[in-house]
Parts: structure tokens; C-alpha cells; sequence
């Protein structure tokens, strides 16, 4: 077990306990208390069988990227009703993925993950050259991260303590499976809502740990030895100067800024309604957060999430979930060991929000400009979606 203090001003977390205990079919599972005193010692019931996973991954020579392969995510859960929901305590004889009766925040390794520790051997199909077919075992790990055992909450639900609680929850994960042998990038990260394709209603999140650095981080950090070879500055530090610099003018893009986090709409958004988040001193992981900026992120991630879902009216206050806006946050770290080549820490932590609903009723869906060549067309221009989002302040 392990202890966590957090002091700003308001102490919003006093301490930590860390429990690890294994499922039924082996798999780990970690609770998160926020009280010293409390006891996980409930044994998973469950008949359960050893998992079996097929995961590879394969390199793309066209596009010089990998792609996971994991036909066996075909037979996972798909939208439970409310009470069979796996993701809930273990209460009234219905057992669960959380044996306990209660929980503050829980990380298990997700029963059909598409990177797994336990992936099989694979043999690269032998072809002549110059055109290689690579592949290798899907060797990494996939967590799930329940927010909060209450299954008709949301993230934007939650106090600043408990989102203190997921904080180091999405710390400590980071530093354990940047530790294990072969991961390269640790992405945390929640998808909520159907329209983003999620399957379990529950509010959770999930933790990736690849066995290469992804293609996106490549591309960002190509971009910032470009900007730094040319101007001998770091990239994330001028964007954000830039944002910052901008308040009160007509392209003013913040949405909302503290001493210790800035929230603004990119110059270049793709989407419709994007907000990327950055802590004022750039650090290169969760690890490197202070306590003054982990307590002001839980009061500014929580604004800026109920703006979301005041964007299209206040049905985000709907506990059963119906009409909240969805979203997919995701955290930007540096990769492994500053990623590879071409990184000396120059990838600023920060973390990207944003939805696929572009006004009442409409999506943006990802036709044949976006998904055919990724060039992406926004419906909504930033320095609008930076108004709106300031005028519904919650």
C-alpha cells in the first residue's frame, strides 16, 4: 500500500491507501481509498476461467506505424443492462469485476484487453524484401479505471477530493507500467458516452500501455524538434504563451485560466467543441505534478467538463446519462525514457477534451476527408467555441 498528500491552500486529499489483490482468473486489481482504515480483503466468487487473448501487433509499411490486431475484443460485454453492469460493487448476491461492496476508485486489467503481458508468440510472415511483414506478440497491458462506484454518476458528478483520488490513481499507474519491461507510452484516458462508442455505461476510464510509441506523440514530437531546431525554443511552451498572451483579444481562445492550469481552444481545432488543458510549467508526465497543481487541476478539470455539458442545454444534469455531452479526454505524456530518438524532454503534459457533438441533435462524423486522408474540416470555429464555452459557465 502506499500514501499521498496533496496541499494547496485546501487539502482536497489528505491521504492515500493502495490494496492490490487478483481476480478470480488472475487478474490484478488495485483499490484507491481515500481513508487509512479501510479493509479490502473480499474474494472474487466468480467461477471465472483463465482469459485468452490473441493480441499482435503488425507494421503498416505504408503509413510506418503499428496496428494492434485483437480479434478476440469480438466477444466482450456489450451494453449490460443497469443491473448487470460488471463495473459496479458486488452487492445483493450479484457478482461483479469489484468483489468489494463498496469502492472509492478501482484499476483492474480489463478482461479483453488489446495489449495484454500474457500475448503469445507470433511468427512474422515470411516475405521477400523491400516489402517486410512485421509483426510481433501484443505485449503491454490495458486497465480499467472505475471513477466511482455510483453507476448514474459521471466524471463532472465528482467532488475535488475524489478527483484527487483518480489523479494519483492515473499517477501511480503511470509510474508502475512505465516500469515494465517493453512499455514505451502509458495513455490514460475516458471515453464517455454511446455516441464515442462506449459499451458500459458506468463511469470509467481506461489505462493503455503500449509497446511502441504512438503515432500521434511521433508526430508532436517531430513537430517540436522542427520548432526547436528553428527557433531554439520548445513548441509547447510558445503555444501556450501565445494562448495566454491572447486573452481580451478579439482571437481570445482561453477558455479559463488559473495559477497553475490554462484551458483554451487550439488555434487549429479539429473538432467541433476541443479544449486542451496544460499545467503553466511545463513538465513532462503526471509524475512531475506538483501538489498546488494537482489540487487546482480537480477544481479546473471539473469546470471544464460541466461546461461541457452545459454546451447543448442542461441535460447534462440527467443522472441516467441521457443527453450529456460526450467526450473523449485523453492525457498526453512523454513517452518511456523521453520517448526514443529526438525527444530530450520537449513533450509537454497536457491533457485534450473534446466531443464528436458539433450542435443540439448533429454529430461530426469522421466521412471521407477526415478517415480517408486526415485532413479534418471543422464545423465550428475556435474563437466561437471558446465564447461559448465561456458563456456557460457553471
Amino acid at each position: 500500500m502506499c500514501w499521498h498528500t496533496v496541499r494547496s491552500g485546501v487539502e482536497v486529499e489528505p491521504r492515500v491507501k493502495k490494496t492490490s489483490t487478483r481476480l478470480a482468473d488472475g487478474r490484478e486489481l488495485i483499490y484507491y481509498d481515500s481513508r487509512d482504515d479501510t479493509v479490502r480483503d473480499a474474494a472474487d466468487l466468480r467461477p471465472l476461467g483463465p482469459t485468452s487473448t490473441a493480441s499482435e501487433i503488425r507494421y503498416d509499411a505504408l503509413l510506418d506505424e503499428w496496428v494492434v490486431i485483437a480479434s478476440h475484443r469480438q466477444s466482450r460485454i456489450y451494453h449490460p443492462p443497469a443491473d448487470e453492469c460488471p463495473l459496479c460493487p458486488s452487492r445483493d448476491g450479484r457478482l461483479s469485476e469489484i468483489p468489494a461492496a463498496d469502492y472509492d476508485v478501482a484499476v483492474f486489467e480489463n478482461r479483453f484487453p488489446s495489449l495484454t503481458t500474457a500475448a503469445g508468440p507470433v511468427a512474422a510472415e515470411q516475405v521477400a524484401e523491400p516489402l517486410p511483414r512485421l509483426a510481433r506478440p501484443g505485449v503491454g497491458r490495458c486497465e480499467v479505471v472505475c471513477f466511482t462506484s455510483d453507476h448514474d454518476a459521471s466524471f463532472a458528478d465528482l467532488t475535488p477530493g475524489q478527483v484527487a483520488l483518480v489523479l494519483e490513481a492515473w499517477t501511480d499507474r503511470t509510474a508502475e507500467l512505465s516500469a515494465v519491461p517493453g512499455v514505451e507510452q502509458v495513455f490514460c484516458f475516458e471515453n464517455r458516452g454511446e455516441e464515442i462508442g462506449v459499451t458500459l455505461g458506468h463511469p470509467h476510464g481506461q489505462i493503455y500501455a503500449y509497446p511502441f510509441v504512438t503515432p500521434r506523440t511521433e508526430r508532436m514530437l517531430a513537430a517540436a524538434a522542427a520548432h526547436r531546431r528553428r527557433t531554439g525554443r520548445n513548441l509547447f511552451d510558445d503555444l501556450l504563451a501565445a494562448e495566454r498572451e491572447a486573452q481580451g483579444s478579439p482571437g481570445d481562445r482561453v477558455v479559463t485560466a488559473g495559477e497553475y492550469w490554462t484551458a483554451f481552444v487550439p488555434y487549429a481545432a479539429h473538432w467541433p467543441y476541443e479544449v486542451h488543458l496544460y499545467p503553466n510549467r511545463r513538465v513532462a508526465d503526471l509524475l512531475a505534478l506538483g501538489d498546488a497543481e494537482r489540487a487546482e487541476f480537480c477544481v479546473v478539470y471539473l469546470d471544464l467538463l460541466r461546461r461541457f455539458d452545459l454546451l447543448f442545454g442542461e441535460s447534462g444534469t440527467d443522472r441516467a446519462g441521457a443527453g450529456r455531452t460526450p467526450y473523449i479526454a485523453a492525457w498526453h505524456q512523454s513517452p518511456v525514457g523521453s520517448g526514443g530518438p529526438g525527444n530530450s524532454g520537449e513533450l509537454a503534459l497536457h491533457l485534450e477534451l473534446f466531443t464528436i457533438r458539433r450542435t443540439v441533435g448533429k454529430l461530426k462524423f469522421l466521412a471521407g476527408s477526415e478517415s480517408g486522408m486526415d485532413v479534418f474540416i471543422n464545423d465550428v470555429s475556435p474563437e466561437t467555441a471558446a465564447q461559448r464555452l465561456r458563456e456557460v459557465s457553471p
